[in-house]
């Protein structure tokens, strides 16, 4: 009896205590939210459980990318509740799980149309997004944004600089591929201004990518940044117009407009504009041998006018296939008008002065079309076929006429004129396939033809007399056929806790190029394997990891390979380079995310090895610096980078981004050996003050120090910009005010000295004043808001 006494009772403590664990143990709940009418997800809604009783919160989410969400609580009382804004709130109850787990399967959500016609347009600054591949950086909220051109909005991304004259560098390195809407474009060649044409109220995002998995072209041994143009898809008749000025020049008026129906999207954007960016530049050349130096100054101007219109429409085929048609055309007109004065010094005596006036016209034209044909499977909307045909075409047809007058002596240079007709023309053939076999196991699959042809016909006149003769050894016509086929294929896990993505990518590459007049053939052949590996690990709620790794390849560009230069300055002269090599880096980069209280931030521990690299020497002759690429043996660079936000209060918000790197170059070129190390750093930080009356106020600082490049030194410098905003008609219309380079201090300065030259070069554009005003009608927004669900 004793012995049945206590079997029952160690029972009845097993049973309670087995209970109470039970009770204790954590409920998993997981969906997936859609919009009711176009079936797409609907990511960053959110999702909240409350007690059913007291109505208190007891935890909540938002969904991802994919509009998935999954959250745990150990309570038993609860309810669900999904909502997103312009949509009517889900309210989940007498819910049923089984063995701790919760599906709720897809939650569709309705368009609350009242809440629609009185939305406010929330005036927050950008914010950047971690993925377990890169870092997308949405625009087009920022105050300072204002009028800003593509150019101007990559200077404020993290990660991204962009130097007074237009070139692109990440993390302080050049090889950057620049992509628009994830596929290769002439608006994005920085070769030219083509991304001038497009500005910031067109943007919607702007994806950084360090380590490009498998699945991108390996072009960019930097990494690559894609640019995500706005198109909206909500029902109805939606726009939005902006207006802006500004001084020096910068006038421009955009219009974005969308019409969705059942079965077609149509979609156009319009930019118009005219901007005059004037640059003041000194230069001192000195030829240690014979004593004598050069010094010229002046104030060079680049006007444009610029039109850009983008026109196409989705075809809902039915429910899984879309067919989509797109137009891109832009067109510039260019005028440079600039004077530059020059002084010969022999043994510090003042021998010839002079000036000489340039008149430069010039016409760009560019076209693009597109094709794409995306199928969804039944079994899953990830589960998708992609395929997209893309043609693109660039000429710029230029003339310039150079004058020389003399002030003090006879100079010898004769008055000049050239004259250049340049052609581009590429193809972009991809088709892309992606199957998430499971919930956590993703597989893609992919190929990509790409095809270049570009031409460039030069020549140079001396006028004698007024009559021109042509300069057989200046005068020539470049041509460049490039094509790279690729194939690619990632595979992917990714769990509550720990993810991990693999791939590699095969690239074959046929270049030409010759030179007709010379008949000078260059012919290159090569076939490369490109892995990737990625891996993410959250350790809890406020603290994650990732790691990844890929290789890459920067392929000379026409400009990099065309032996002729512009003359625009006889002393400060460019050149390409016909043999040059392509460069290959291997990049490793460590990242910590993590959340302290109000503030979040996330640290970067990068490592870059280049082989051949290629670098810029010059040298000086007479004068007369000649700048031509060269491959300059390896590079290895190690850094470090800290982006973080911090909002101690609800209308005071700070973001910042710092970036520290050392690196070691060493090569040799004609017996001259170029080994040195350096290190640099930059730094930029921004606050965004909300004031009473629907007012804010944004300032921004940027930093970026000292550095050694090969053969000069290069001086720090620091800017700000400043923005005021004012939101007026319940927030659907916004004026902006903004002021950039508030104190005209972005000057770039080179220095060089050796025993034989001395070379000093001094650039700055100075203040700029922009004034907007922009306007969403229908379910459109303003366009100071990216235009995104959020």
């Amino acid at each position: 009896m004793k012995n049945i006494l206590a079997k029952t009772t160690l029972f009845l403590v097993l049973l309670i205590g087995f209970k109470g664990f039970t009770q204790n143990k954590e409920i998993s709940i997981f969906g997936e939210i859609k919009d009711a009418v176009s079936k797409s997800t609907i990511p960053y809604a959110t999702v909240v459980i409350a007690d059913k009783t007291t109505k208190q919160v007891l935890g909540g989410t938002t969904s991802n990318e994919k509009g998935q969400f999954n959250i745990k609580t150990d309570a038993t009382n609860f309810y669900v509740e999904i909502s997103f804004m312009g949509f009517k709130t889900q309210k989940l109850e007498n819910l049923d799980y089984n063995q701790n787990i919760l599906n709720l399967g897809t939650i569709v959500l309705k368009e609350d149309s009242q809440m629609l016609n009185t939305v406010e347009v929330r005036a927050e600054v950008s914010k950047t997004q971690f993925k377990l591949d890169k870092k997308v950086f949405s625009v087009g909220k920022d105050i300072a944004s204002t009028g800003m051109s593509a150019l101007e909005v990559l200077n404020n991304v993290p990660s991204v600089n962009v130097n007074i004259e237009g070139e692109v560098s990440l993390r302080g390195s050049a090889g950057v591929q620049i992509l628009i809407n994830g596929k290769p474009s002439v608006i994005a060649e920085q070769g030219g201004n083509a991304l001038g044409t497009i500005t910031a109220d067109m943007i919607e995002s702007i994806e950084v990518i360090t380590n490009p998995s498998a699945k991108y072209d390996a072009e960019g041994t930097a990494g690559v940044l894609n640019i995500i143009l706005k198109k909206n898809e909500k029902k109805g008749l939606n726009g939005s117009i902006s207006l802006n000025t500004g001084i020096p020049d910068n006038h421009s008026v955009g219009v974005s407009l969308n019409r969705r129906t059942e079965k077609f999207n149509l979609f156009t954007q319009l930019g118009v504009g005219y901007r005059s960016v004037p640059r003041y530049n000194e230069n001192i050349n000195t030829n240690k041998l014979n004593d004598t130096t050069i010094v010229s100054n002046g104030t060079n101007y680049r006007n444009e006018s610029f039109f850009n219109l983008i026109l196409g429409t989705d075809y809902h085929i039915n429910e899984y296939n879309v067919l989509t048609l797109s137009g891109n055309y832009a067109y510039e007109l260019e005028d440079q008008p600039s004077r530059t004065n020059f002084e010969l010094y022999h043994q510090d005596v003042l021998q010839n002065k002079w000036y000489r006036t340039e008149v430069t016209d010039a016409t760009n034209p560019k076209w693009q079309y597109e094709l794409n044909y995306k199928k969804d499977f039944k079994d899953d909307e990830e589960h998708t076929l992609l395929f997209s045909a893309l043609g693109s075409s660039f000429a710029k047809e230029t003339s310039s006429e150079f004058d020389n007058t003399d002030v003090i002596g006879t100079n010898t240079n004769f008055n000049q004129q050239t004259a250049a007709n340049y052609n581009q023309t590429d193809y972009t053939f991809k088709l892309d396939y992606t199957d998430p076999i499971t919930e956590t196991v993703t597989i893609e699959a992919g190929t990509q033809y790409l095809i270049n042809d570009v031409g460039n016909d030069y020549e140079v006149r001396n006028l004698n007399n007024g009559v021109p003769q042509v300069i057989d050894s200046l005068t020539n016509n470049f041509e460049y056929n490039q094509k790279v086929l690729g194939i690619y294929g990632t595979t992917a896990y990714e769990g509550d806790k720990w993810g991990i993505k693999l791939g590699v990518r095969m690239e074959n590459t046929d270049l030409k190029t010759v030179l007709t007049n010379t008949n000078e053939k260059n012919s290159q052949q090569y076939t490369n394997f490109f892995p990737s590996a990625h891996t993410s690990y959250k350790i809890n709620s406020d603290v994650s990891l990732q790691l990844g790794y890929s290789k890459r390849i920067y392929r000379p560009r026409l400009w990099d390979l065309n032996p002729f230069f512009n003359i625009r300055d006889n002393y400060n002269v460019r050149k390409g380079n016909p043999n040059l090599l392509p460069e290959f880096s291997d990049s490793y980069e460590l990242t910590g995310i993590y959340k302290i209280g109000k503030a979040t931030m996330n640290t970067s521990l990068y490592h870059r090895y280049t082989t051949d690299l290629v670098e810029r020497v010059f040298t000086i002759v007479d004068n007369v610096k000649t700048t031509m690429p060269l491959n300059i043996g390896t590079n290895k660079m190690l850094g470090i980078e800290v982006n973080g936000k911090y909002s101690p209060l609800k209308w005071l918000t700070f973001n910042g981004d710092f970036n520290w790197n050392t690196f070691d170059r060493n090569g040799k070129y004609n017996n001259q050996t170029f080994d040195f190390t350096g290190t640099s750093w930059s730094s930029r930080i921004s606050s965004k003050l909300g004031l009473p009356a629907d007012i804010d106020i944004e300032v921004t600082g940027n930093y970026r120090s000292s550095y050694k490049t090969l053969q000069n030194n290069v001086s720090d410098y620091a800017f700000a910009d400043l923005g005021v905003r004012k939101k007026i008609m319940k927030g659907k219309a916004v004026i902006n005010l903004a002021v950039r380079d508030l104190f005209a201090s972005r000057i770039d300065q080179n220095e060089s000295d050796n025993i034989n030259n001395y070379q000093y070069s001094y650039s700055r554009r100075g203040r700029f004043f922009m004034l907007g005003f922009s306007y969403g009608f229908g379910k459109g927004e303003a366009m100071t808001y990216s235009g995104g669900r959020r």
